[in-house]
């Protein structure tokens, strides 16, 4: 897992994630993987020759519908409540309050006082 304070992934959301994801397997020269979600597949995106995917493309559908269409940073936390709490108390928002991801951890999306936007992720516990 990542440590804390470092940027464990990074994810687009698009209304057509597969032509994003053609986009830019041919201009960075990523090869794609399907991350079935049901009806549909997000896209995991590994440099030339790596198994270890480096970003995500994702359609705008289900938990994703109201997420911008730009890159998505996910920040490594130690404490999501706690960081989701002085989010608040800093002037941020909070626009997906905190969710189990399974084995992945818990995540949070905020917006910071400059309107930019994030993702929080606290590894799971061991």
């Amino acid at each position: 897992m990542n440590p804390v304070g470092t940027i464990g992934w990074i994810d687009l959301t698009v209304a057509d994630a597969t032509s994003l994801r053609d986009f830019y397997a041919d201009v960075a020269g990523w090869t794609p993987a399907d991350v079935p979600m049901g009806d549909y597949a997000d896209y995991c995106m590994h440099p030339p020759g790596d198994a270890k995917p480096v970003a995500g493309i994702c359609h705008a559908r289900g938990p994703n519908a109201d997420l911008p269409p730009q890159w998505l940073i996910y920040i490594t936390v130690a404490d999501l409540d706690q960081s989701v709490q002085c989010c608040r108390d800093k002037g941020g928002k909070v626009l997906r309050e905190p969710k189990s991801m399974g084995s992945y951890g818990r995540l949070a999306v905020i917006c910071d006082p400059a309107g930019a936007i994030a993702a929080l992720l606290e590894p799971p516990k061991k």
